[in-house]
């Protein structure tokens, strides 16, 4: 019974595992693929799904890091954004905010009628916080006016809002195949 609760403790402390590391490299990468190929096709009124945050939200959701974890998936997620079109170097500020905001985020909790909404308000406040950043950095790297940055505000919350549904939706069942 002792040596059961030091190997508990001590697995507790160890960081990721093996399978959480392939759980957040499989996430990082299709959601990178998904954002090269299928994020231009679906595009509703300029807001379309970013299926990177969506995919480091799911992954910190499954895997649950502690902030140091997070804080190096969410500079994952913006490295492999270097590789995607885009400002360079804008979304290892970006991505690394919406990650550490996750994880905060995910503590939370949300329910309504025994559904567990925790993935659904987390993400879309992880992308609000990630979108907002990307573009105030853009908009001062660029020198453009308030007025324009402004005109970004419905495009952040409508990718947000598709992402948060889309991470809702994956969530349970994910939960579920993983045995978390």
């Amino acid at each position: 019974m002792m040596s059961e609760k030091r190997v508990l403790k001590n697995e507790e402390t160890k960081g990721f595992s093996v399978q959480d590391l392939i759980i957040v490299a499989v996430l990082l990468a299709a959601g990178a693929v998904l954002k090269m190929f299928v994020g231009s096709v679906v595009n509703f009124f300029g807001m379309k799904p970013n299926f990177t945050i969506a995919s480091y939200c799911l992954a910190i959701l499954l895997v649950r890091p502690k902030l140091p974890g997070c804080a190096i998936i969410g500079l994952l997620a913006g490295a492999i954004c270097q590789f995607l079109p885009g400002t360079p170097w804008l979304n290892l500020i970006s991505e690394l905010l919406g990650a550490v905001t996750m994880f905060f985020m995910m503590k939370v909790p949300f329910k309504v009628k025994n559904t567990d909404l925790n993935p659904l308000l987390a993400t879309f406040v992880s992308t609000v916080v990630s979108g907002a950043t990307y573009t105030v950095c853009l908009f001062v790297l660029m020198h453009m006016e308030t007025s324009g940055l402004v005109a970004y505000i419905p495009i952040v919350l409508g990718t947000a809002a598709i992402g948060s549904v889309l991470v809702q939706l994956l969530y349970l069942p994910l939960k579920k195949v993983l045995n978390r």
